[in-house]
């Protein structure tokens, strides 16, 4: 580690305009807690904001992409080519996040932190030392130096998506074989068993999900050691079993929580990212909503983990940022009823102290 950018403080949540938001919601012409989590999602994103009245307007998203020598295993049903090719789909707008933003309004960012593509690709930005990790079933997926520079360069792309200001960021990511990265990171830092975390993937059958388990199983034989006795074990957990888009997904987390900016955490990929960024730097952890609970089978686990309560549970489990593009209206319209509907004063409604 040669920068220590990461472990600076995130700076905590403002009591105080958590206490405004909470008073203004019980002035609001409803019950108390009619509207459930609606309510406490407003509080807290206007505690995480310094308001008293939160906003979801501005939210970048950015998706980072990298690929993995782990599935030269066999680990995926896609070959590993089509990172690159997705890369070129999200560019034109063919992608279901790029779709999702652009419906949303939300501008979209695509950065190339260790994908195998050898030219530029127009509409991407290239930030990247290395053209996809080395196998971490034989060996550490990159060196401490590829590290660095995946966390620079995920600094780099929140410093440029949140330069013009942002309410909320959004994170995606693509690279073939990263739920096998993401197993492999939550086991060695949940602790969590791979019995509940190695699921389909991009659709797996039976018997390649028990080949997939037993290579993330070895792989940890090889590394849980050395993770466990690190100074920091989500860094070393990274650099030896994560992915460049995954690392760089962990940096911007931080990054973001640093400037102020909440993150509304996607699927499995980037909550084993988030796992991995809470552990390197704890202070990140308020500045976390999760979105949704995916149908990728140890996303729960994680969850639980890290003690988030998704938005949504839809079934999905394709990443790229989509589950909290879905979310966001939800976000938005929790902030739209907490600050436009009518207090009883203004409406002239009793309250349920007022006179019968």
């Amino acid at each position: 580690m040669t920068e220590i950018w990461f472990g600076q403080a995130c700076g905590l949540p403002s009591q105080e305009y958590r206490q405004l938001a909470m008073a203004r919601q019980r002035q609001l012409t409803k019950p108390e807690g009619a509207l459930g989590r609606l309510e406490s999602l407003a509080i807290e994103l206007a505690a995480l904001q310094g308001v008293e009245r939160p906003q979801a307007g501005r939210v970048p998203v950015v998706v980072f992409a990298g690929d993995h020598g782990v599935t030269a295993q066999g680990v995926s049903a896609y070959p590993a080519e089509v990172t690159v090719q997705m890369l070129h789909n999200f560019a034109a707008g063919g992608a279901a996040i790029a779709v999702l933003a652009r419906e949303l309004g939300l501008p979209l960012h695509v950065w190339d932190v260790g994908s195998r593509a050898t030219a530029p690709i127009a509409g991407v930005v290239t930030d990247k030392t290395r053209h996809g990790t080395d196998d971490f079933s034989t060996g550490p997926a990159m060196s401490e130096t590829e590290l660095d520079a995946a966390f620079a360069a995920g600094r780099r792309a929140v410093e440029a998506a949140c330069a013009e200001g942002a309410d909320l960021l959004v994170l995606g990511e693509m690279g073939i074989g990263n739920t096998t990265a993401a197993s492999a990171l939550a086991a060695a830092l949940g602790p969590l068993p791979l019995e509940d975390l190695v699921g389909a993937g991009t659709g797996l059958d039976a018997v390649r999900m028990v080949q997939k388990k037993n290579l993330i199983g070895r792989a940890l034989a090889l590394h849980g050691e050395h993770i466990a006795a690190a100074a920091s074990p989500g860094w070393e957990a990274l650099r030896r079993v994560g992915g460049l888009e995954i690392a760089a997904m962990s940096a911007a987390m931080i990054a973001a929580a640093q400037r102020r900016v909440p993150v509304l955490v996607d699927g499995f990929i980037v909550s084993a990212a988030a796992l991995a960024a809470v552990r390197i730097n704890p202070g990140l952890r308020p500045w976390l909503l999760f979105s949704h609970q995916s149908a990728e089978r140890g996303h729960i686990r994680l969850l639980e983990t890290l003690q988030a309560q998704p938005l949504l549970a839809l079934d999905l489990r394709l990443g790229e940022g989509s589950g909290a593009a879905l979310a966001l209206p939800l976000v938005r319209l929790a902030c739209a009823v907490h600050n436009n509907m009518a207090t009883f004063a203004e409406a002239a409604v009793a309250d349920r102290d007022g006179p019968a």
